[in-house]
C-alpha cells in the first residue's frame, strides 16, 4: 500500500463508515446506492485509499449530503478535535485549515467555515486540464452559488455550458448532473457557497 499523506484520509474514512452504519447499510447496500464498488468503499473506510472527487460525489449523493457537508463533518469542529469551543468570533488561520486533494486530478478543496456555521463555504483550486463531474443527487438538499475568483471555469449545468470568468457567479437551481472543467493552461480558483437543507 502506498503512503497517503492527505491528513483528511483518516477522518473521511471514519465519516463514510459512520454515515453508512448510521443508516444500517451494508457495504453492498452503499455500493448499490452510490455506484461505487464494495471493494473501493472498503478500502476508503479502512483508510487505505484516498477517494477521488468523483467517488466522493457519488458517496455524498448516496447519503443525501453535499460533498462540502461530508468533508466538513470529516474535518470536525475545533472542540471535537480537542480544542476550545469558540463563544464569539472564531479565527481560523490559513495554516490550520484542512485541505483535501483529489488524487486523480490534483483538485484541492479547503473548507472555510466550520460545521457550526449556518452556511458552508469552500475554496476550490481546479488545476489546468482538470474535469470533475458530480451526479445530480450530490446537489440535493442544498442551495448553492459558485463564485469564480481567478482564471476561467467551464461549467456544465446539465446540457447547458457556461463560460465563467473571474468575478462571475452562478446560482444553481434544481439538482442536475454537473461538471466543473478547467480547459485553460492555468489553474482556476473558485468558491462554493451553500446553505444546508434537510438532512436524511
Amino acid at each position: 500500500m502506498s503512503n497517503i499523506v492527505d491528513p483528511l484520509v483518516g477522518q473521511i474514512a471514519a465519516r463514510v463508515r459512520t454515515e453508512r452504519e448510521r443508516r444500517r447499510w451494508t457495504l453492498a447496500q452503499l455500493a448499490d446506492a452510490s455506484g461505487v464498488s464494495q471493494a473501493m468503499i472498503s478500502r476508503i473506510e479502512r483508510g487505505e485509499s484516498s477517494p477521488t472527487a468523483v467517488v466522493l460525489g457519488k458517496l455524498s449523493a448516496a447519503f443525501q449530503l453535499s460533498v462540502a457537508s461530508l468533508l466538513a463533518l470529516a474535518e470536525g469542529t475545533p472542540d471535537e478535535a480537542g480544542g476550545e469551543a469558540v463563544d464569539g468570533a472564531g479565527v481560523r488561520r490559513r495554516s490550520e485549515a484542512a485541505e483535501w486533494r483529489d488524487p486523480a486530478t490534483g483538485y484541492r478543496r479547503r473548507q472555510i467555515t466550520s460545521p457550526r456555521f449556518p452556511a458552508e463555504i469552500a475554496e476550490i483550486l481546479l488545476p489546468a486540464g482538470a474535469r470533475v463531474p458530480y451526479p445530480a443527487a450530490a446537489f440535493a438538499f442544498v442551495r448553492q452559488v459558485v463564485w469564480v475568483l481567478d482564471g476561467r471555469l467551464t461549467f456544465h449545468d446539465g446540457d447547458t455550458v457556461h463560460e465563467l470568468e473571474a468575478g462571475d457567479t452562478i446560482e444553481l437551481g434544481d439538482p442536475i448532473d454537473r461538471i466543473f472543467v478547467n480547459d485553460t493552461g492555468t489553474h482556476c480558483r473558485y468558491a462554493v457557497i451553500l446553505t444546508r437543507g434537510t438532512r436524511p
